[in-house]
Formats: structure tokens, sequence, C-alpha cells
């Protein structure tokens, strides 16, 4: 079949191609007549030309959206350059035009923020509105192009319409590379970091899949009406390459779902690649070779990959040509502490990740890892909180270095205390994400963290403590709130909310901290009303454990209603014993046990202590709706809200971000303050 493209339009009109008075049981006939049907001379110019539309229409909004991400950078950097000048209200929009674009924004936001999504599907995933509505919108514009002045007359009327189907597909393989890519352009321009594309990656990769299926599903329809399928099948090679192309590429699609995704990363990441390749191996054999218009697309989807790859190993090279090295030590919850000490990765903006990868527990895997401090923190060291599940992760939780409660409320010492035995290799590849727009910049930034979401939150807590320490900046409070099952993994970054905390009181930045405990006995056995613990549950029946259809994974116990604030007491089972003396003993004498008290102090109250001193701990979920609106209440400009957890997590705070907007104004020109809303997931 011949693709090769010119110029033109499609032809109209006429008697087109017809078997009438033809002899189809003759062969050589019916060879004939399949010849004249494959022959797409008078279809090439316009499909050709269908090709051009799609990309200036790709190219359109992605200039739309680079406009816009400018837009957003200068809005921002204008705020923080006004609170270096002590404006009052620098997160304000002051004049009519910001007010304008404040309330434009909003409606943007609040159509695009709400997410209707099945909390216990693992297959089906619907994306928040906004996403969904791009999505939609590209598989219109595909399907339009498809459809689009295709009526061509006679026996060639099923082959026009494979045939736009094939060039339709051949055109979208440089989008879907594009949007695959570590070092993205399209991100880079649009301020989307690369994981945030995955979804429209996935995406592109479906809608290639349907027209790829329309394109045999036409052809074959064509030459079974017409009494020309054995011909085809004996004659042409395309049909058996086509075949193994699709299956292929079914297979690429369908192995990119989320539960098959997620059930081991270094066998996804392996047979992607190697399914990928021999994909590009089939496509070659499919097209035909002097389809060079064709070809054109598959060699920029080829070209794409490969820059990316050696963009990737160029930077990996770089930043490995003198390895870091790791430390291991593990925390309550089956979670892992990595402090890797790199010479080359001295700088990165919080959020962001990096792919990490420890020879000892696994030669050759690299798994994505969020970075849970910031460059001036931790003696300039890249610290991740890892939760153990298997394969590499739970390899790292076993080789890692126990360490006691007490030493875990010890202030980083200056120098790093384990013996060079206790370190490992450290090989690291990035950082790459972190496309939120700066929590800086906004008068109050509400972080929400469910978890091992934290990693994300708290480097954005600890660059705020940071730079409010050096420089004004427009945010004035601060909400700080993370949801556990057990009250033992506060432990994991104690030391740091503590430092973030006082270092922001100290400037003038009003915090407030939130630690709400879901799934702890320890905070319901002493309670006086023992039918109330934060959530739908009577402790009478048994230890409360809010994480009824919200919970997806054993570290994703994160959902969102309304708890009082208890102040429960801790489990002492884990008492440590010390010994205090009444007077100083005379060396010698005998001392009656009279005349010592021994007393236990248990670690969880040690912690607890620790906590009370700048948080307030809850059992049960927070009541997201009642922070939110209070905060909007004393906002004084726009409200930044960055969430981290589950997809019910997420999902929660997309819609009751979208509610309060909605309820106060926002989007109605009342001069009610906005909210901007970050969502990170657990997921790749």
């Amino acid at each position: 079949m011949d693709m090769d493209g010119g110029d033109g339009a499609m032809p109209t009109g006429g008697p087109g191609l017809s078997d009438i008075g033809m002899d189809m049981s003759n062969d050589t006939v019916a060879s004939d007549f399949l010849a004249a049907m494959l022959d797409d001379t008078d279809l090439q110019p316009f499909d050709w030309a269908v090709t051009g539309a799609f990309w200036y229409g790709i190219v359109v909004v992605i200039f739309l959206a680079t406009a816009i991400n400018f837009l957003r950078w200068a809005t921002l950097k204008t705020r923080l350059r006004a609170a270096a000048a002590n404006h009052p209200r620098p997160a304000h929009a002051s004049n009519p035009f910001t007010s304008a674009m404040a309330t434009v924004t909003s409606i943007v936001r609040e159509a695009s923020y709400p997410q209707v999504s099945p909390t216990r599907s693992h297959w089906l995933r619907i994306p928040a509105f906004g996403v969904s509505m791009l999505i939609l919108t590209y598989l219109g514009f595909v399907l339009g192009l498809e459809f689009f002045n295709v009526d061509y007359p006679g026996a060639q009327f099923w082959e026009a319409r494979g045939l736009r189907a094939a060039w339709l597909t051949v055109a979208q393989f440089p989008l879907l590379i594009l949007l695959a890519g570590k070092n993205n352009l399209i991100g880079i321009l649009v301020g989307v970091s690369y994981e945030r594309l995955q979804v429209l990656h996935r995406w592109v990769a479906r809608v290639i899949l349907l027209t790829a299926t329309l394109h045999g599903a036409y052809q074959l329809v064509g030459w079974n009406e017409y009494g020309v399928m054995q011909i085809e099948i004996s004659t042409d090679s395309c049909i058996p390459t086509g075949f193994a192309t699709w299956i292929l590429l079914l297979w690429l699609v369908f192995s990119s779902t989320a539960p098959l995704r997620n059930l081991s990363y270094e066998f996804f990441v392996v047979q992607h690649v190697i399914s990928f390749v021999g994909f590009l191996v089939a496509v070659f054999y499919h097209i035909p070779p002097n389809a060079l218009n064709a070809r054109i697309f598959i060699w920029l989807g080829i070209g794409f990959f490969v820059l990316d790859r050696l963009s990737r190993f160029a930077r990996s090279a770089f930043n490995n040509s003198k390895p870091g090295r790791a430390t291991l030590i593990s925390l309550p919850g089956g979670v892992t502490k990595v402090s890797v000490r790199s010479h080359r990765v001295k700088s990165w903006k919080p959020g962001q990740h990096v792919f990490l990868c420890i020879p000892r527990f696994g030669i050759g895997q690299s798994h994505p890892a969020t970075i849970a401090s910031i460059p001036s923190s931790h003696n300039n060291d890249l610290v991740f909180i890892l939760r153990a599940h298997k394969g590499f992760t739970k390899r790292i939780l076993n080789g890692a270095v126990s360490s006691s409660t007490e030493n875990l409320f010890e202030k980083p010492k200056v120098e790093p205390t384990a013996d060079p035995e206790e370190q490992f290799l450290a090989l690291i590849d990035g950082p790459y994400g972190a496309s939120h727009s700066d929590f800086a910049a906004f008068d109050t930034a509400i972080l929400i963290a469910g978890s091992t979401g934290v990693t994300f939150i708290l480097p954005i807590l600890l660059d705020l403590a940071h730079r409010a320490s050096i420089h004004n900046l427009p945010v004035r409070n601060v909400v700080f709130v993370w949801m556990i099952k057990n009250a033992e993994w506060a432990l994991w970054i104690v030391n740091e909310l503590h430092a973030a905390i006082e270092s922001l009181h100290r400037v003038g930045v009003e915090i407030a901290v939130h630690i709400n405990v879901t799934c702890d006995p320890s905070f319901t056995e002493a309670a006086e009303d023992t039918r109330q613990c934060g959530c739908d549950c009577d402790v009478r029946l048994g230890p409360c454990c809010c994480e009824t259809g919200l919970e997806e994974h054993d570290d994703e116990g994160d959902g969102i209603t309304s708890a009082p604030v208890l102040q429960p007491p801790f489990s002492d089972e884990k008492a440590v014993p010390f010994t205090a003396t009444t007077e100083k003993p005379n060396p010698g004498s005998q001392k009656s046990p009279a005349s010592v008290h021994t007393r236990t102090v248990s670690p969880m109250s040690l912690l607890r202590s620790r906590l009370a001193s700048f948080s307030t701990l809850t059992s049960g979920r927070p009541d997201i709706r009642s922070i939110l609106w209070t905060a909007l209440d004393h906002a004084h400009g726009e409200t930044g809200v960055a969430v981290c957890g589950p997809a019910a997590l997420n999902k929660a705070v997309r819609n009751t971000v979208a509610s309060v907007s909605d309820q106060r104004g926002a989007s109605k020109g009342t001069g009610a303050e906005g909210v901007y809303l970050h969502c990170e997931g657990y997921e790749w």
C-alpha cells in the first residue's frame, strides 16, 4: 500500500471504482481490481494535508499553554518582588486587570479541579475534569480529522477511510514520544513535569490504538465486500506485519494500565522498552519502503526518543562520575530513611524526585524516589523516605540499620556518624519534576499529606521556612496536615517539623500543624467515650481503624471526614526504663530499694510530648473543608493548596477545593480570594 504524500485535495464526485461487469471469480481480474483499490494516488495529497492540520492543532495548543505558563510565572515573580518591597498584600489582585484575570482563573479552576472516579476500582481511573476534557477534545479532534471529507465513491470507499486512519496513526507517533520523555520538551514549555504528562501519553497511545484498529477494520471490510480478501492475504505482506504491529500496540496499551503497571515496577519498565522496540521493528516492516512521508513521522519519534535517552545518559554520567554514598536507617511502619551524600547533585527544587539505584540491593534497578530534603537542610544530603513493599524497597529495609526512638529526637550532627561499612554506593538519575507553583508566592499555604506522601509536602515546608528566614515573602500563614495510620510514624520527620516551625515563628509566619492518626488503638483504648474515635466505628467492637472505603494500599489510609480533637494517652508497651536517685550514694554503702526510685518513660510518651509542643494530635481524619474555609476567611491574598497521597485523598481534596471556591464566589467576581491546587499522587 502506497502512503507517499503530496499536495492536492480529495477528489469528489464521479462513479469511482466499480466491479460492475467484472468477473471477480477470475483471479486475474480480481487481482487487477484489488490493485486498483489499493492505488491511493488520488488519496495521498489530502491525507498528507490532514496530518499537517493535526500538527497545526497540536502546536496551537502548546503555544497557548506556554503563554499561560509564562503569565503564571510572571504573576508569581511579581508577588515575590512586591513582598521584598514590603507591599502590605503582595498576593492580592490589586488592579482591575489582575482582578479580572483572577476571576477567569477561578472559573477554569472550579471547572477543572473536580474528579469523579471509583475509589475502589483498580482498573477504572477517571482523571480530573480538566484533564478529562482535554483528552475528550483530543479524541474529538482526531476523529474529526478521520471523518472529514473522506466520502470517496465506489470501491475505494472503505480504502479511503482506512488509509486516513493509517496516516493519523503515524502522525501521532512523535507526540506519543514527546509526552513520554523524562527531559520533556513539551513539559518545559508548558510548565508541567513529565510524570504529570504520563496520563496524556497513555491516552494518546489509546487513541493511536483506536486509529490503528480503524485502519485495519476498514480495509478488511472493503476487501471482504468485494471478495478480494483471500488474494490480499496471500499476496500482500502488509497483512501479517500489520497484525503483528497491532498486537504489540495492544500489549503496550494493556500492560500500561494501573493494576499491571503497579504489580512490579522493574518488570513494567523492562517489558515496556522491549515491547516498544519490537513495535518499531514491526512498524517499519509494515509501512511500504516507498512511503517516505509516512516514515518521516516514525523517524521523528525515534529521534525524540534517542535525544531523551542521550540527555538522560549525559546527566546520569555526570551525576555518578563520582558516586554518592547512602546511609540506611529503618523507621517504624516498615519505612527506610535513605540519606545520600552526592558529590554532584547539590541543587534541587522542593517536590523533585530522582531515580535511585543502590546496586547492593538491585543491580541495574532504578526506582523513583521523592527527595524529602532541600539543599540547605540535612547537610546538603538527599533524603528519601521509602515504604517497603517488595523487591527493591524490601531489600533496602532489610539492609537498613535499626534506630532507637531516643536517637530520633537528637538534632542532626554536622558530619555523618555512620561507619563506612554501613554506607552503600548510590547512583542518581535526576532530579526531575516539581512543576507546581511557588508556594512562597501565596498568602496562605495549605500542605496536606497522606502517609509517605509527606515526602513531597515536607520539602515545600522546609523551603518556606528557609527562604522566609532570609527574605520577606508573600506567605503569611501555613497549615500543615498529615494523615498517618500509627502515631509512631510521626518519628519519620519529627525533627524536621520542629525545626521548620521554629524558623517560621521567628520571622512572624503563622503555622498550624495537624497530625491525624487514623488507625492506632492507643488513641482510643483509654478514651472516656469509647463510642467515638474520630471515625465511623465503635471501639468496643475492636480497635478503631479509619480506612473503610478509602484505602488503596497498605500505607494509604487517608480520607476526609470531620473528627474531634483528642489528646489521648499513648501506649507504654515499649517502655524504656531509667533510674534516678534521690541522694548521692556513698561508696560501699548499702542502700535500701526504697532509696532508689525507678520509673519508666515510654518512647511514645516522649514522642507525644515532643509533638504536643508544636502540633495538634487528632484521632481520625481531618475536616479539610473546615480547614480550608477558615484559612480563606483570614487570607489577604490567593491561597495555595498542595496535597500528596492516595487517589481517594487527592479526589476528596480536589472536590472540596472546587466546592469551597464556588461557594465563596471566587469565580463570580465577588472579590473572594482564589485557591490554587496542586495534586501529587503515589502512582507512576
